[in-house]
């Protein structure tokens, strides 16, 4: 066993676990942030996608002892009060169904649009390829994420909270 420091959801939270100890399991099982889910544990299906200093990551094979020092965001901290234009998009356009994959769908969403506000049909999907969704919401979920790109760019500029840090989205018409 080994004691890490993470910053997770702007926040220092301390744990002791093996080193080799999946990410997953240290939010899920030590942490009590349940919303990262597990789907397939070899980081085929997306479900366990959190932002490691603001990039879309599996942590369902990241080992905690590989994290370091990165920001660590999960579902919970994308936004207080579920009010980031990625989830408000989401619900929007009904994207949930049973609701599994949703987390991870969001946050792979949420790093491309923080990476690129602008994104055409063809980044969309290459950057949602990695998240798998047993319902089928497929086209809802590219409209959602074109919707909150949309509502991004309707004003000049858009400030992300992550981690306590403040991320300026600027747009170009």
């Amino acid at each position: 066993m080994a004691q890490f420091t993470l910053q997770i959801n702007g926040t220092s939270r301390q744990v002791e676990v093996d080193p080799n100890t999946p990410l997953l399991w240290v939010l899920r099982d030590h942490l009590q942030l349940v919303g990262t889910k597990f789907g397939c544990g070899m980081a085929q299906c997306g479900a366990c996608t959190i932002h490691l200093d603001g990039t879309a990551a599996r942590s369902c094979s990241l080992p905690i002892s590989s994290v370091g020092n990165s920001a660590i965001t999960t579902i919970e901290g994308l936004s207080e009060n579920g009010d980031h234009p990625v989830q408000q998009a989401w619900m929007e356009h009904d994207v949930p169904q049973c609701g599994y994959c949703q987390a991870g769908q969001i946050m792979s969403a949420a790093a491309l649009l923080q990476e690129n506000p602008n994104p055409t049909d063809a980044e969309i999907e290459g950057a949602m390829q990695g998240n798998l969704c047993r319902c089928g919401t497929y086209l809802r979920i590219k409209t959602a994420i074109k919707t909150a790109s949309q509502n991004i760019s309707k004003i000049s500029r858009c400030l992300l909270i992550q981690n306590n840090k403040q991320y300026l989205i600027r747009t170009t018409k």
